[in-house]
C-alpha cells in the first residue's frame, strides 16, 4: 500500500521565504535555504517549492539550482511555467516534478504536452479554490484527462488560518479523480492532517504549522500511523 506523504510547502517572494494568509499579506519569515536545510535534515517525504515572482519576472534557474542542491528528497518546483520549455528548465534545475498553476487554466493543452513528453508522474496541476467546489471538481477531472499525474489542491479561504483543511473540498475532488490529491491550506494540528487523509487526500501539504508551531513532519507521520494510515515513520 502506498504511504501517505507529508510535504512541506515553501513559497518565496522577493527572494525571501514568505507565508500568506488567504493568499494575501505575505509575511517574510526568513531564509528559504535555511528552511530547505531544516526539512532535509528532518527526512521529509517530499518538498514543494513555489516561486511567486516567476509569473512576472520569469524563472530564475540560478535560484532554483541553489534550492535543489540542498534537497535530498523529491522536490516539486513551480512558478512561472507557461511552456514545455519552462517545464524542461525546471527539470534541468533538479525538479522531480513540476507544478503548473495559471497555465493549466489559460492553456490547458500544456498539461497534455508536458505529460506526453515527460510522463504524467512529472506533472502536478495546482488548483487554488476559493469557494467553487463544483468548479474545482471540473478542473480536477480535466487535469486528469489531460495527463496530470497529481493535483495540488489548495483552499484559499483556509490558507494560513490553521483551522483545518477544507474537508468537503478534499472529499469532492479526491472522489472525482483517481490520481493522488495533495491537500493544502489549513493545517494547524496533527489531527487536521489525519482528517484530510480520512477525507481522501493522498498527501498533506503544509506550511504555517511548521513555521509557527513546534510540530514537525515526523510528528504528523507518527499521528497518521497511529490512526492506521500507512506513513513512512
Amino acid at each position: 500500500m502506498l504511504k501517505t506523504r507529508v510535504i512541506p510547502v515553501l513559497t518565496i517572494k522577493n527572494e525571501r521565504l514568505v507565508k500568506s494568509v488567504r493568499f494575501a499579506d505575505h509575511r517574510n519569515i526568513g531564509s528559504y535555504i535555511a528552511a530547505v536545510r531544516v526539512f532535509n535534515a528532518r527526512d521529509v517525504d517530499e518538498l514543494i517549492f513555489l516561486d511567486l515572482d516567476a509569473q512576472t519576472r520569469g524563472i530564475r534557474p540560478d535560484l532554483l539550482h541553489e534550492v535543489t542542491k540542498e534537497c535530498f528528497m523529491p522536490v516539486t518546483l513551480g512558478g512561472g511555467v507557461r511552456s514545455v520549455e519552462d517545464i524542461q528548465t525546471l527539470l534541468n534545475c533538479g525538479a522531480d516534478k513540476v507544478s503548473i498553476n495559471t497555465a493549466a487554466l489559460e492553456t490547458p493543452e500544456l498539461i497534455n504536452a508536458g505529460a506526453k513528453r515527460y510522463g504524467s508522474q512529472c506533472i502536478v496541476v495546482s488548483i487554488d479554490v476559493r469557494d467553487d467546489i463544483a468548479g474545482a471538481v471540473a478542473r480536477a477531472k480535466e487535469a486528469q484527462a489531460r495527463g496530470a499525474g497529481e493535483l495540488l489542491l489548495t483552499s484559499i479561504i483556509r490558507d494560513g488560518v490553521m483551522e483545518g483543511y477544507d474537508l468537503p473540498l478534499i472529499q469532492a475532488v479526491s472522489g472525482a479523480v483517481s490520481i493522488p490529491v495533495i491537500a493544502c491550506g489549513g493545517a494547524g494540528s496533527v489531527a487536521h492532517c489525519v482528517d484530510a487523509v480520512h477525507s481522501g487526500a493522498a498527501a498533506v501539504g503544509a506550511a504555517s504549522i511548521f513555521q509557527y508551531t513546534q510540530t514537525t513532519p515526523q510528528m504528523i507521520k507518527k499521528a497518521l500511523a497511529e490512526a492506521g494510515i500507512p506513513a513512512r515513520v
